[in-house]
């Protein structure tokens, strides 16, 4: 199924943000980090049928340029551009999914800009700092990110695949990340690790800030992602924010994978509260 799709970009602060709006209805918005508009693309054309559907390149991602390409990336930066593009779009306040770093910025626009958002679904935040292990994961992400930045993407991509708990079948590693590559994709590449990853898995939500800004917050998690660094942090989050709990299809890019089953899970969780 696909569906119209405007594309618009909008001028925030130090950044021009590409983004997209399909359908009609309540207003949805599904966000990533690192991830882009088009990853959300079948999905998005899913829940287009009863729904304004938002999706964006994260600032310093493809179509979304930066004023300064070394600036970091934080949850609460890229929150505020999601509250700028929640805000210029209208129809709030809305609905909104994020998945990885998404789920970072979304709990972060939760925190920061209450009133832009009803229902926050953070599904697999990597939030290794809630981790009884964080330490460890935090001395290995900081040598990951030197070997990437060091000149060997192979063995940084082999540390953060080990790190997050996801084998992957013999050469598939190779064949994602070796050979003659998208130099943008290699870009985008770079600026996550060496002006993202820390700063998301290593960035706390504060549980007051939540509950104080009313939004309902649901955790969710991929059924196939049992034991995973991401498994573990988004059991620790619903934990502490006694949150509500939904396992989806498939594993942490079940979205990607699985669009159709996805949706059907996805849709009751974000209708408008009564």
């Amino acid at each position: 199924m696909t569906t119209s799709t405007a594309t618009h970009a909008l001028d925030v602060p130090g950044a021009t943000l590409h983004f997209e709006i399909r359908g009609d209805g309540p207003l949805v918005a599904l966000v990533g980090a690192p991830m882009d508009a088009d990853a959300f693309a079948p999905l998005a054309d899913l829940l287009a049928a009863d729904h304004m559907v938002l999706t964006t390149d994260p600032r310093g991602i493809r179509r979304s340029p930066l004023a300064d390409p070394e600036q970091e990336s934080t949850p609460e930066l890229r929150a505020g551009d999601l509250a700028a593009l929640l805000t210029h779009v209208g129809g709030g306040p809305a609905a909104v999914f994020g998945s990885s770093g998404g789920a970072c910025t979304v709990l972060a626009l939760a925190q920061a800009h209450p009133e832009t958002v009803h229902t926050v679904v953070a599904h697999e935040p990597p939030l290794a700092d809630l981790l009884p292990d964080r330490d460890t994961l935090a001395a290995g992400t900081d040598e990951m990110i030197a070997r990437y930045l060091a000149g060997d993407p192979l063995g940084a991509w082999r540390m953060f695949f080990a790190q997050a708990g996801i084998d992957l079948p013999e050469g598939a590693l190779e064949a994602m990340f070796g050979g003659e590559r998208d130099p943008r994709h290699v870009a985008d590449e770079r600026r996550w690790f060496a002006h993202e990853v820390r700063a998301s898995t290593f960035w706390r939500p504060d549980p007051a800030a939540l509950r104080a800004g009313g939004a309902r917050v649901v955790v969710g998690i991929g059924e196939d992602s049992a034991g995973q660094l991401c498994d573990r942090a988004s059991r620790a989050l619903a934990s502490t924010l006694d949150a509500q709990v939904v396992m989806f299809p498939g594993d942490h890019t079940g979205f990607v994978d699985a669009p159709e089953p996805f949706a059907a899970t996805l849709s009751p969780v974000i209708r408008p509260r009564a």
